[in-house]
């Protein structure tokens, strides 16, 4: 899903920030907390871990973007909140 909304944009002429493993393959730019795959890395003991390096990353340049995308459930509530601007929340 991640990936059809990003190239969907992409595709729109939107400028879109992917904050996704380096592996991922998407015209949009690539922001990588990892480098492969959760899901497809055999070394990853903890998944959180990525995901907390991927909201640190954030934090530090969401004020370049109009709109934030979360599709990691609950993780991204405290920034939100925190930094108080348009946000929406894929959650499964």
């Amino acid at each position: 899903m991640v990936s059809y909304l990003t190239e969907a944009l992409v595709e729109h002429g939107h400028e879109v920030t992917l904050f996704a493993s380096g592996d991922s393959i998407t015209k949009a730019n690539l922001k990588p907390p990892c480098h492969l795959s959760l899901r497809l890395d055999k070394t990853c003991i903890d998944r959180f871990a990525s995901h907390a390096l991927m909201l640190e990353q954030l934090l530090h340049v969401a004020h370049n973007f109009d709109i934030l995308h979360f599709h990691i459930d609950y993780l991204g509530y405290s920034l939100i909140r925190r930094l108080g601007m348009p946000a929406v929340t894929t959650l499964h």
